[in-house]
Parts: C-alpha cells; sequence; structure tokens
C-alpha cells in the first residue's frame, strides 16, 4: 500500500456520518490466504484485538452476523442458541456479497447492505479497541469496542469454542 491515500469505504463513511473515532489500518493481502490471522502481524497488533465477520444462516432468522477474535472459531450451537434459531450453517460463499454487499476478505459488520442481527463474542469485553474490516481487504478500521456495539447493534455474547 505504500504513502498511497486510501480511498474511503463506506463502513468508514458510516462512522464519520455517526460521529465515532476510528483508526485505518492498512495491510497487505493474498488472494490466497485472506486468514484473519494475518492482520495482527501485518499492523503490529495483538491478536486479541483482530475480529473477524462471518455470516451465517439461521433456520429462523435468515442471514446473521457474527463477529469473533481471529484466532477462535465460532461456536454454531451457541450463536443458534443465542439468536433464537434451533440450527445455524454458515452462510455459502458465493450468497455473502449479494447478502452484504462486501466480498470474502472484505467483509466488515458495518455498513453492510442491510442491518442485520449481529453478535460479538464476549471477548470483546475489556478491550481498549477493537479491529475490524474496513470492507475492502487491507483496511481495517480500529475503534472503541462500545461504539461498534452500539452501531452495529449488536449483542455481545459467547458464541466462540473454548480454546483447548
Amino acid at each position: 500500500m505504500g504513502s498511497k491515500k486510501h480511498k474511503k469505504t463506506n463502513a468508514m463513511r458510516l462512522l464519520t456520518q455517526g460521529g465515532i473515532d476510528y483508526e485505518v489500518y492498512t495491510y497487505r493481502w493474498k488472494e490466497d490466504d485472506l486468514d484473519a490471522r494475518q492482520v495482527g502481524p501485518e499492523i503490529d497488533r495483538p491478536d486479541e484485538m483482530i475480529f473477524k465477520t462471518l455470516l451465517a444462516l439461521g433456520d429462523k432468522t435468515g442471514p446473521i452476523v457474527a463477529v469473533i477474535p481471529s484466532y477462535l472459531s465460532i461456536d454454531l450451537k451457541k450463536l443458534a442458541q443465542v439468536s433464537q434459531n434451533k440450527k445455524v450453517e454458515m452462510l455459502p460463499l458465493k450468497e455473502l456479497e449479494k447478502t452484504t454487499g462486501y466480498i470474502r476478505g472484505g467483509c466488515s459488520p458495518i455498513g453492510m447492505k442491510h442491518q442485520l442481527p449481529t453478535y460479538i463474542d464476549r471477548h470483546i469485553d475489556g478491550l481498549d479497541e477493537v479491529i475490524v474490516s474496513a470492507g475492502q481487504r487491507g483496511l481495517q478500521v480500529g475503534l472503541k469496542p462500545a461504539d461498534l456495539v452500539a452501531f452495529t447493534e449488536a449483542l455481545v455474547v459467547d458464541i466462540t469454542m473454548a480454546h483447548l
């Protein structure tokens, strides 16, 4: 990315309009390696601060958003329970852009086509800053956890698998 000025993404515009302070982070990405765990070392921030945005499909609610730490895995049973679904499965990748307006590796919980029910993992509690996709590969935004929760109208819940 170098010293090129980055264009504001829709997520960044919405945060600015909402009067929410955020920090922009840029990183190099590769088409064959879009794992969120690559972001922390690239932007010199700990994994605990980097959250990935996942889309799931509830049998009762339809599409739902799960925002979890980059180093953890989603627990679909827990997500089903907190979202009042009997069963939840990951949204098929081919439906991601149509559903959210974002592509894989650049899906932000901020500024999706439609406001979807959003669940943020409890690991956000106690952080000074949470870093999520800015809606474009290679761009992340860091903001106060309370701002992300309020802006996305999210519930903070336990939706990750316990790590061993």
